[in-house]
């Protein structure tokens, strides 16, 4: 990077004494202010510290013969140096008499927009967020010299306060070929910018400060005819702009809406809701955190959608390195509020590291002694609660889930969607399987779900895929189904044994004609139609124990019909 600051320029408004001090200073080059206040010591600001400069107070003949050596104050009480970026803030008291200074340093700093370069050339609308002093200003400088010099634009800037293109009639070079409107009177910064489409043919217009209601709609007006917007804000992120009426409609507007019964019943919320109202003025959001540091939202409207349901954006954080190369991540807040910054570009890091089944892909049953963990309501949401409070404190959390017999992590946590929960806690408890059913999909080391309600589905898929937790998908919510899902989540899916536990699944009222027809199936099955590869018929029964027999089969992968009249009807299994 290339830095111009004229910092001698300033130094010399200064009294001797003060000037003197400052040029020998040995964070000269990091000077951000010197602040003037009558009555008071004279302080010099840096970046992470704060000096006095003197231990004699300063008095009014000090502040008056500063003001001697700047510009005139406008409407917004500020000056400047002619033919520099340097900025001269006044404090006035009651009687309009100025009796403090803020003698503000402005630097031209050249490829500081390298992080955010391939957004400018797209042309979209772009809004620049962050707390002062982070380099609002100077980012804007340097956006409109490339906007103008390097991919030859109109571009105007509507200077308000000639703090983009510096004191003076003739501009400050740092804004290279771009053209700089400047304005009378703070108020009418709205007016200014439209007269600049209007009368002078841009194909974008460049705006510091964007703070009234007046302006944020002279904006739209202005991206509603087609050219390109950069501009700031006051606000460090873009939840601060959706909760300030005055600046709202810069990224679209908020307003309340009513759902019917159908569509609030589908989205799980209120009827009542808060939606955007119209596309973002600004398609592009930049958040400057640090002057390093900054996270960029490529789509307003998604980022304000998102905010609005109650979730949080995934938007890119880019860094620059000691070597000056941009480092592109994606940042990542889950539901609870944690958040993640993961490291290769566009790409999504499992939301914790796992030594059980997901690395070994392999996890047994417990014993049939032990006695499987059986959650009430009440137990589960108190260990959700545990879970968010203590468990995920930091972003490198060592999981503390007890270890099975070969290292994998006990139980598995599984997500339901759209699958039977009552079934899925038979099978769970006669199978003895070490599986905890979660309503946390943040805690869920799978997802079980229905095929059908997957399809409809775009938002689960795509947070399973933000969270790298695996979705298994059944057609239909039976036992047999649901049984081998579970068997092949724990890679322990053998269709060719099962016991006598299994079979209580497929058990109604357990009298001995249904544990005799289903014992049957079972052997035929296991006996003849795998190892032998014959089809086989079973003795006749009630429309009741066959359709448990079909499903006995169905849970071996194998096809059945009955065929018969009744009382005679009976089932033939076909093997594979």
């Amino acid at each position: 990077m290339t830095i111009t600051d004229d910092l001698q320029k300033l130094l010399d408004i200064l009294p001797q004494d003060l000037r003197q001090k400052l040029e020998k200073h040995p964070q000269r080059d990091s000077l951000v202010e010197v602040v003037l206040d009558l009555g008071r010591r004279p302080e010099a600001r840096f970046p992470h510290q704060a000096e006095y400069l003197s231990d004699a107070p300063v008095t009014q003949e000090v502040i008056d013969d500063c003001i001697k050596r700047v510009g005139s104050f406008g409407g917004d009480n500020r000056a400047g140096i002619e033919q520099t970026l340097h900025r001269i803030s006044a404090i006035r008291n009651r009687n309009g008499k100025i009796i403090g200074l803020t003698c503000r340093v402005g630097r031209a700093v050249f490829g500081t927009i390298g992080m955010i370069r391939d957004l400018v050339e797209t042309g979209k609308s772009i809004l620049m967020l962050g707390r002062p002093g982070v380099g609002k200003t100077t980012a804007l400088r340097e956006i409109a010299r490339v906007l103008a010099d390097d991919l030859n634009k109109r571009v105007v800037i509507i200077d308000t306060s000639n703090e983009i293109a510096g004191d003076g009639d003739v501009p400050h070079p740092a804004i290279g070929k771009a053209r700089r409107m400047q304005v009378a009177h703070p108020e009418l910064q709205h007016q200014v910018m439209i007269e600049a489409v209007e009368n002078h043919m841009p194909e974008v217009i460049v705006i510091d400060e964007i703070g009234t209601e007046l302006e944020a709609l002279a904006a739209r007006t202005i991206a509603e005819r087609g050219v390109q917007l950069v501009g700031t804000a006051h606000g460090n992120q873009i939840e601060n702009l959706i909760k300030n009426p005055t600046l709202s409609d810069l990224v679209g507007g908020i307003q309340a809406v009513t759902l019917g019964d159908d569509e609030a019943r589908r989205r799980g919320s209120q009827k009542t809701v808060l939606e955007r109202k119209a596309p973002p003025t600004f398609e592009i959001a930049v958040e400057m955190l640090e002057r390093q540091r900054w996270v960029v939202h490529e789509s307003v409207a998604d980022t304000v959608d998102t905010l609005l349901r109650g979730h949080q954006p995934s938007p890119q954080v880019r860094t620059v390195d000691e070597d000056g190369k941009v480092k592109i991540t994606r940042q990542l807040t889950a539901l609870n509020g944690r958040s993640q910054s993961l490291g290769k570009e566009e790409s999504f890091a499992p939301a914790r590291q796992s030594n059980g089944w997901r690395s070994s892909g392999q996890m047994l049953p417990l014993p049939p002694t032990a006695e499987p963990p059986k959650l009430s309501r009440h137990s589960e949401f108190d260990r959700l609660l545990d879970e968010s409070l203590n468990h995920f404190d930091s972003f490198n959390d060592v999981d503390t889930r007890l270890a099975g017999p070969n290292g994998e992590d006990l139980p598995l946590h599984v997500y339901p969607y759209g699958v039977s929960r009552s079934q899925l806690e038979q099978v769970i408890e006669v199978l003895n399987l070490p599986v905890v059913l979660t309503k946390d999909i943040d805690s869920a080391d799978a997802i079980l779900a229905l095929r059908s309600h997957v399809k409809n589905h775009a938002k689960l898929r795509q947070m399973a895929k933000a969270r790298q937790v695996p979705i298994h998908m059944i057609k239909s919510s039976t036992i047999p189904q649901i049984t081998r899902s579970l068997r092949r989540l724990l890679n322990i899916d053998d269709p060719e044994i099962t016991d006598d536990r299994e079979l209580q699944l497929f058990l109604h009222s357990a009298s001995d004609d249904e544990i005799d027809a289903l014992e049957e199936a079972r052997l035929a099955v296991e006996q003849i139609v795998i190892p032998k590869g014959q089809p086989v018929e079973l003795l006749p029964r009630s429309p009741q124990v066959r359709k448990m027999q079909h499903e006995l089969v169905e849970h071996y992968r194998l096809k059945s019909h009955s065929f018969g009249e009744e009382p005679n009807r009976r089932l033939r299994i076909y093997p594979a």
